[in-house]
C-alpha cells in the first residue's frame, strides 16, 4: 500500500517531536557543563559544519531566492533562541515561561495568513485545545508578566516565523541544504549574542561531552533533517498542531529519565493536546475509518 503525502507527513513529524522530546532531556543533561547560549551555538554550529561537506554541491546549485529563504528561516530561528535562552536566565517562574514560549504553535496558524496560508477549520477548532492542555502542562497556580516572560513572548513569535519560513523554503529547496543553512546561521547567531553576554566554560566530564554529541547527531542534525522533510509535504498550520506534541514527549521522558513526577494536571494537558491531534485529523481518521456524516 502505497502512504499518501499527508500520511508521510504525519508520521516524520510524529518522529519529529519524539527526537524533540528526548532533545530537552539531552540539553538538560548536557547544560551541566555549558554556559547556555555558548551550548547552543556550539550545538547548532557543530550540526550545521558536520552537513556542510554533505551538501555542498546542493549549496552551490541554489538559487538566489532559495539562498534568501534558507537565512530567512536561520536568522527567525537564531533570534528565537536567543529569547527562548534569556527567558531561561531572567523569568523567575519557568512553567509560565513554558507555557508562553510553546504558544508559537498558535501564532503559526494565526501569522500564516499573513503569508497566504489559509487554515482548515478544524485547525481553528483544535487550538483551544491545544492552548488548555499546554497551559495544563505548564502553569501553576502563580501567572505573572515580567521582562522574562516578554523574552519568552519574543521566542514564541521569532519561533512562529521561523516555522512558517521553514514550511514555505523547504517546498522549493531540498532537505539537506536547507537544514545545513539554517543551524549555521542559527549557530552564528546564538555565539555572537552569547560572547557578548556570558562568561565561557566548557564541560569537564566525558559524559557531559557525551550528551553533548548526542544532542548535535540526533536532537539536531537528525530531528531537523526529518522535521524540514515532514513540513515540506504538510500545510503549515497542520504541521504546527502536530508540533504540539513536543512538550508531551518532554513530560513523559522527563517522567522516566529524570523521575520527575507528573501531576493529575500535567495528564489533562497531554490528554487535551492528543484531542487536539483528533480534532485537527478528524476529516482523515472519519475516511479511514468509514465514518460519515458533515465534513
Amino acid at each position: 500500500m502505497t502512504l499518501s503525502n499527508h500520511v508521510k507527513a504525519d508520521i516524520l513529524l510524529l518522529i519529529t517531536t519524539f527526537l524533540a522530546g528526548a532533545g530537552w532531556i539531552m540539553s538538560k543533561e548536557a547544560l551541566a557543563g555549558f554556559a547556555p547560549l555558548l551550548f547552543i551555538s556550539m550545538r547548532f554550529a557543530l550540526a550545521g559544519l558536520i552537513l556542510l561537506p554533505i551538501n555542498a554541491r546542493a549549496l552551490a546549485r541554489l538559487s538566489s531566492q532559495q539562498w534568501k529563504g534558507c537565512l530567512l528561516v536561520g536568522l527567525f530561528f537564531g533570534c528565537g533562541m536567543v529569547f527562548w535562552v534569556l527567558g531561561l536566565k531572567i523569568a523567575t517562574h519557568i512553567g509560565v515561561g513554558a507555557f508562553l514560549a510553546s504558544l508559537g504553535v498558535v501564532l503559526v496558524p494565526l501569522l500564516g495568513v499573513l503569508f497566504g496560508d489559509r487554515p482548515g477549520r478544524y485547525v481553528y477548532y483544535s487550538l483551544p485545545c491545544v492552548v488548555a492542555g499546554l497551559a495544563c502542562l505548564s502553569l501553576d497556580s502563580t501567572f505573572s508578566i515580567g521582562l522574562g516572560e516578554l523574552c519568552f513572548l519574543g521566542a514564541a513569535f521569532f519561533l512562529a516565523l521561523m516555522f512558517i519560513m521553514n514550511s514555505k523554503a523547504s517546498s522549493k529547496t531540498p532537505v539537506g541544504p536547507l537544514t545545513t543553512v539554517q543551524l549555521l546561521v542559527t549557530g552564528a547567531i546564538t555565539l555572537l549574542v552569547s560572547a557578548i553576554f556570558e562568561t565561557w566554560y566548557l564541560p569537564q566530564t566525558g559524559a557531559v561531552w557525551g550528551w553533548f554529541v548526542a544532542s548535535v547527531l540526533i536532537g539536531t542534525i537528525l530531528r531537523f533533517s526529518i522535521q524540514t522533510r515532514g513540513q515540506s509535504m504538510a500545510p503549515i498550520s497542520h504541521a504546527a498542531i502536530i508540533m504540539t506534541l513536543e512538550p508531551v514527549w518532554a513530560a513523559l521522558m522527563a517522567a522516566f529519565w529524570l523521575g520527575d513526577s507528573m501531576s493529575a494536571m500535567q495528564i489533562a494537558g497531554c490528554g487535551l493536546i492528543f484531542l487536539a491531534m483528533l480534532v485537527n485529523r478528524w476529516p482523515a481518521i472519519r475516511a479511514w475509518f468509514g465514518i460519515k456524516g458533515a465534513a
